[in-house]
């Protein structure tokens, strides 16, 4: 894959994702499960890695370290927008970092600020995605199913991709 290639299908992931806030980041906990949590995204670097905040005493900290294969979902569906992303997840403890990427909403769950010793990063290094997407308003979602099931075929004019990171 081209630089070219692999910069675009960031950007397209980047445009997909930008305007939902939060991702439900699923790890494998000690005993082989999945486990989920809604966390807020902070930002997906120019290489596609996915950023959070989290304290080092939670279960995805320890998670990942035995468990590094994640997945992050994001949903906005009102727009009709799906994301899939698989990666591995890094625990990052890097002060400088911490300290850039520091902003109010951080600032609530960590009181002391970017100097509280359980604030970490957790940097996700994506694999793959996978989304949905259906640019058409929900009217016409509704009638393009209600189609479907009368012709029996399936609905039209959805948008569905994988994107090789």
């Amino acid at each position: 894959m081209s630089a070219y290639d692999h910069s675009s299908q960031i950007a397209e992931l980047k445009a997909k994702i930008k305007a939902i806030r939060f991702a439900m980041f699923t790890t494998i906990d000690e005993h082989g499960h999945l486990t989920s949590r809604p966390m807020t995204n902070q930002e997906m670097d120019g290489e596609g890695n996915l950023w959070f905040f989290t304290s080092s005493e939670t279960d995805l900290w320890e998670n990942i370290v035995s468990h590094p294969e994640v997945n992050l979902s994001f949903s906005e569906p009102a727009d009709s927008v799906y994301v899939s992303i698989s990666g591995r997840a890094e625990r990052v403890v890097d002060r400088a970092k911490i300290t850039a990427m520091w902003n109010p909403a951080v600032q609530a769950w960590f009181p002391a600020g970017p100097d509280d010793p359980h604030a970490m990063l957790v940097r996700v290094v994506s694999d793959g995605a996978e989304y949905w997407d259906s640019n058409a308003s929900t009217m016409v979602q509704l009638y393009k199913m209600a189609k479907a099931v009368l012709t029996g075929s399936t609905p039209e004019g959805s948008e569905h991709a994988k994107i090789n990171l």
